[in-house]
């Protein structure tokens, strides 16, 4: 019973968009979005988390996240990825298009934070993404993955106030050992057994329960409800940040 309530939102998500599983990867579309600012623009500094989701039908239950950096005056935008079917090192820095579509999927803006802020904290995101603990290994469920590669930004970079959707499947994902730790917000704790059976309770993210990687929770702050592979029902967490 449990199984079948855990797997009405994915269903839900592949009844109303019944082309995915009809969609090439190689005519997907990959170009951008329109929602990152140009740099001829933009001139201040500026980094930006965006979620999409995946390929497939595994974006029924999930969306793929990534950050992007900017510093001032730069030319371009600088992604961070970590992607599953590299051979080797899964993590990928390049520069491209910050909000480029992901396979498809038109990508969400998560976090939008610029300016002086955004300069101060470029070097720790950088500094994060390289000593990601993981850079070799790859599990779609229950992690590590890409979702559990920004997750981890976020907990060593806490200044950045990153709250992760809640059907990134795999930012549960704490480690072999690790059953307590903060929650990418910083502004909350979770207990998770290998990303598949947690709680978390935090003042970003509210309270949330991890089953079988999937997350139902409320969000009191923000008035919205956490499903299964719908992800929010309710108003979306204001991106920007101060």
């Amino acid at each position: 019973m449990v199984l079948g309530v855990l797997l009405v939102g994915p269903a839900t998500v592949l009844v109303a968009d019944d082309t995915r599983l009809a969609q090439s990867w190689r005519s997907a579309r990959s170009d951008s979005a329109g929602i990152a600012p140009l740099p001829s623009q933009e001139p201040k500094a500026v980094i930006q988390v965006y979620a999409a989701r995946t390929f497939g039908w595994r974006g029924a239950f999930a969306v793929h996240t990534w950050i992007a950096t900017k510093r001032p005056d730069a030319a371009q935008y600088q992604t961070h990825h970590v992607i599953g079917w590299r051979s080797g090192n899964k993590v990928i820095s390049r520069w491209e298009a910050p909000d480029r579509h992901w396979y498809g999927s038109k990508p969400d803006l998560i976090l939008d934070l610029r300016g002086d802020r955004a300069a101060e904290l470029i070097d720790a995101v950088e500094a994060a993404v390289a000593s990601y603990p993981y850079p070799d290994s790859y599990t779609a469920w229950p992690g590590p993955n890409s979702n559990t590669f920004i997750a981890w930004i976020g907990r060593e970079v806490p200044q950045l106030q990153l709250e992760m959707p809640p059907h990134a499947v795999g930012k549960d994902y704490l480690g072999g050992f690790r059953l307590v730790d903060w929650t990418p917000s910083g502004t909350g704790a979770q207990v998770s057994l290998l990303g598949v059976l947690g709680v978390t309770l935090a003042l970003d993210e509210g309270a949330e329960v991890n089953l079988l990687g999937l997350t139902i929770g409320l969000d009191p702050q923000d008035m919205n409800l956490k499903l299964p592979g719908i992800g929010r029902v309710g108003p979306a967490p204001d991106p920007r940040r101060e």
